[in-house]
């Protein structure tokens, strides 16, 4: 098993904001995906790389305009999942860069970027993996700006229904598949 506190550390400041927005989120989200994992054995997933991949999904975040979680980048929030993925790559970590430029929202097809005009590079960033589509999961369940509230069902479709049905659609297959 990979460090992930050690390779975090590479970038963030222990005790600092966005350092503690960044761990107690990623820890959350850790924990429900290994506890899915666990309750799911027939899916064969790799529990140590989910553990891993959900500790680092985020780990981009430093590097966009996020104030309220102590991070002072110029991007916009929506770039720390490929800028992560970036990175990762620089890290030797081809498969956690994938979790962390796939997990954003539900992900999003090249398609929808371009329609959007979102600021991301044009290609599909959408999960593929079960371990992807598993962080990306547990992901919905937590926000970095209230820590400690896990998300209801209903607030989470609620939150992603502002994208369009296709995440909440996403989301739904998930919670069957991993509930």
């Amino acid at each position: 098993m990979i460090d992930t506190l050690a390779i975090i550390k590479k970038y963030y400041t222990p005790g600092s904001l966005a350092y503690t927005s960044l761990v107690t989120h990623c820890k959350l989200v850790a924990q429900k995906a290994v506890y899915f994992a666990r309750k799911h054995p027939e899916l064969a997933l790799d529990i140590t790389f989910v553990e891993e991949a959900a500790m680092l999904h985020d780990i981009g975040i430093f590097l966009t305009n996020a104030p309220d979680i102590g991070c002072h980048g110029d991007k916009p929030y929506i770039c720390h999942g490929y800028l992560g993925a970036d990175l990762m790559r620089q890290e030797g970590l081809p498969k956690h860069a994938l979790v962390c430029e796939r997990h954003t929202g539900t992900g999003f097809t090249r398609e929808r970027i371009e329609q959007q005009g979102l600021p991301l590079p044009h290609r599909d960033m959408f999960p593929v993996t079960l371990e992807e589509k598993l962080i990306t999961f547990a992901d919905t369940f937590y926000s970095k700006s209230n820590l400690t509230q896990e998300k209801t069902p209903a607030q989470i479709r609620e939150s992603l229904s502002r994208f369009g049905n296709e995440p909440v659609q996403h989301f739904e297959e998930w919670s069957r598949l991993f509930s």
